[in-house]
């Protein structure tokens, strides 16, 4: 089956995290929404559909890792396919069905397609052309799985979606339970190769599995409840505590308190503080004693500065949305339902504005532009910490990223 991943015109609405890359690799569970799309369609070809300025990242990012052939803003061809919107995340493989049909979501766009259109483009999709609206006319079938409205919807989604991901674990093994440590359920506690626990660690899976990926480090007295996940070589310093429905992606230095979070890989947040509710991106330091709110004292809805717009949440539970490249620093203190945009920078000696668009230097003397060039030099030393390649496609993310930004938040 040829399937088609691709991105519509609603991508800003997963800002911050979607400026700098396509919404189908955003991560809830342990992996991203193309691999659980992948695993679940189970396609013998693949096309992505994106914008234009990130065609580049998926080339050379994705397509060599994904093992099936691959395409990249290619168009139809006379065969039939399964269209399938970046920001569906599915649960279950029940999504087959045979002749032309579309699920439509509640404002009339498509989520799932399958039709014969030839010449269709991801340009059709991003501009929403006559053609591309016209799908909403096809037979309607039964949708399958949901659709990702707002970040804060795979935060809400990350302890099923960590249950769902768990059953398809393959070449991992249990911890064993002879060790200086102490294992709650441990049929439910894996490991692949080159974990360590340290001494006087409590591993808890009464209430979900705990999956410790490649050269994950333990560190002694902390506590990890289920349902977790610790992805490749990241590192738990020691006393500290991941509370359930927590993930955290690779290269990533944690510790202090983290509930409910998502940590898309190669951050830190190695010292105290608490990390509650909350999405971060690639790249971001929070400094020592970072904390953020994830409750009103109202105990009511929270709301969400965005694009000009307070935005009802929906939720009781909601901490911050960080961009890539975002830094805090010692002592930062972030409120319930805050938006920190791409490569921005806090040093505020009190709370911290709950809206702090992309790019900007955030003082006590207040907000400055950060120089774009400055913020390119600060990326590359710390790709260079990392031992990793700072080249001319992470250079093009970076720009677009903050040219994205101007697309999607308004206030100043």
């Amino acid at each position: 089956m040829h399937v088609v991943i691709f991105e519509d015109d609603l991508w800003p609405r997963l800002a911050p995290l979607s400026l700098s890359r396509p919404v189908f690799t955003l991560a809830t569970g342990m992996s991203s929404l193309l691999e659980k799309q992948i695993r679940h369609l189970t396609p013998s070809r693949l096309t992505l559909w994106v914008r234009d300025e990130l065609a580049e990242y998926c080339r050379e990012s994705l397509v060599g890792k994904i093992g099936l052939p691959t395409a990249v803003n290619q168009p139809l061809d006379e065969q039939s396919a399964l269209l399938v919107n970046g920001r569906t995340c599915h649960f279950s493989r029940h999504v087959s069905w045979k002749g032309d049909g579309v699920v439509v979501d509640e404002d009339g766009r498509p989520r799932l397609i399958t039709t014969q259109a030839q010449g269709l483009s991801h340009r059709d999709v991003l501009e929403r052309s006559d053609r591309w609206r016209s799908m909403a006319d096809l037979p309607k079938v039964e949708a399958t799985a949901k659709t990702v409205t707002a970040l804060w919807d795979l935060l809400g989604w990350n302890k099923e979606s960590l249950l769902a991901d768990a059953r398809e674990l393959r070449g991992l093994v249990n911890v064993e339970s002879a060790g200086p440590y102490d294992l709650m359920k441990p049929k439910d506690i894996w490991r692949s190769d080159g974990v360590s626990i340290e001494p006087g660690c409590v591993l808890d899976a009464r209430n979900g599995p705990i999956v410790l990926s490649d050269g994950v480090i333990i560190g002694a007295n902390s506590v990890v409840q289920g349902p977790a996940f610790i992805g490749p070589y990241s590192s738990v310093r020691p006393v500290s505590i991941i509370r359930p429905g927590t993930t955290i992606g690779a290269m990533c230095k944690v510790g202090g308190e983290i509930s409910n979070s998502i940590m898309l890989g190669w951050s830190n947040k190695s010292h105290d503080g608490y990390l509650g509710d909350s999405y971060v991106g690639k790249w971001v330091n929070l400094g020592a004693l970072t904390t953020t709110s994830n409750l009103k004292n109202t105990y009511g809805e929270i709301h969400l500065d965005f694009g000009g717009e307070n935005v009802a949440t929906g939720r009781m539970n909601l901490g911050s949305l960080i961009g890539d490249h975002t830094k805090t620093a010692i002592l930062t203190r972030l409120m319930s339902g805050s938006y920190i945009g791409f490569n921005s920078m806090i040093g505020c000696s009190g709370i911290s504005p709950k809206h702090v668009p992309s790019m900007r230097f955030i003082t006590d003397a207040g907000s400055t532009q950060y120089d774009l060039d400055k913020a390119m030099a600060v990326a590359q030393r710390m790709f260079i910490r990392r031992d990793r390649p700072w080249n001319a496609m992470e250079e093009s993310v970076f720009r677009y990223a903050v040219k994205a930004a101007a697309l999607t938040e308004t206030r100043q």
